[in-house]
């Protein structure tokens, strides 16, 4: 497996004209996303789980085609996904390419405590509206004003889409033993990987 390291990641940032403001989301999206995967490997030793450069690759290269994009003319995940294989990373790609929505949608696996590095991402990106680190309400708020086009069905799907987030996020935290609102403290290092049990 091909894995770019984090200055390449930087060099095809600056090669694909990535914004400022996209750049600045992908760092912390990575932040997030690789958080999540250490606490992972911290409460879950031995089992299978994401790679962690990968993770991270995935996270930084996520919106690699969001500039060209903007003006709607082309699909950014899809085009990312086609940038990722080009320079030779297929595995980074697939997970671009599923960065907006997630193909294998398995809550059975998540109740197992087995999350993908696609997965991870997906669930990170949710997470981040510009640099900031949100709820997924707040996020979905943000995707249906600015994306949804005051199109009731294109709202559906949105939410649609939000459901598998929220079912994702609901297994990912219930294997963490954390709430969700705990992340941004995660970050801050001011919270234990695992809230102690509660008392009988």
């Amino acid at each position: 497996m091909r894995i770019p390291d984090l200055g390449l990641c930087i060099r095809l940032m600056e090669q694909y004209r990535m914004l400022d403001n996209i750049r600045h989301h992908s760092l912390v999206v990575a932040r997030v996303a690789d958080q999540l995967v250490r606490d992972l490997q911290m409460l879950r030793p031995g089992r299978a789980l994401p790679e962690r450069r990968l993770v991270i690759a995935g996270a930084l290269l996520h919106d690699i085609a969001k500039t060209p994009c903007l003006d709607g003319s082309c699909e950014h995940a899809r085009v990312g996904a086609e940038i990722c294989r080009d320079h030779g990373f297929p595995e980074v790609a697939r997970i671009v390419a599923e960065h907006v929505i997630l193909r294998d949608h398995d809550p059975g696996r998540y109740a197992a405590g087995i999350f993908t590095a696609a997965e991870i991402v997906y669930y990170a990106d949710k997470r981040v509206r510009h640099a900031e680190i949100v709820s997924l309400d707040q996020r979905l708020a943000y995707i249906l004003d600015h994306y949804g086009h005051n199109d009731p069905r294109l709202h559906e799907l949105i939410r649609e889409n939000f459901q598998k987030c929220v079912e994702l996020e609901k297994h990912l935290f219930h294997t963490l033993n954390l709430p969700p609102e705990r992340l941004p403290e995660r970050l801050a290092g001011l919270t234990p990987a695992q809230d102690p049990p509660a008392q009988p």
